[in-house]
């Protein structure tokens, strides 16, 4: 299945590690640099466009990791993601799909 994370972009769901809301995570000096890191390495990739990001999607593909820049909230695709079967953890991030 697909997740839309916004502007005509769609992301398998299988391949989605976690999903983070970009202002609070953000505070952090070390997802600051992380996301610095990513963004010299070409794993970013900007979907926000215009608009203001307001969450990240790491996702893995055949060993290759990806970082979608999302305008839509963390919220929204977590909810999008658990309705197409996705499973939460404690932490609240998503990983991987139900069994069911």
């Amino acid at each position: 299945m697909y997740l839309h994370i916004g502007n005509d972009v769609m992301i398998v769901t299988d391949d989605i590690i976690s999903i983070f809301d970009f202002e609070t995570t953000t505070l952090s000096a070390i997802t600051r640099e992380f996301l610095a890191v990513s963004e010299e390495e070409e794993f970013i990739i900007n979907v926000s466009k215009e608009d203001l990001p307001k969450s990240f999607i790491i996702t893995e593909t055949k060993g290759k990791s990806r970082i979608y820049i999302s305008p839509i909230s963390s919220s929204t695709l977590n909810k999008r993601f658990e309705e197409l079967g996705g499973e939460i953890s404690i932490n609240g991030g998503y990983y991987g799909q139900s069994e069911s």
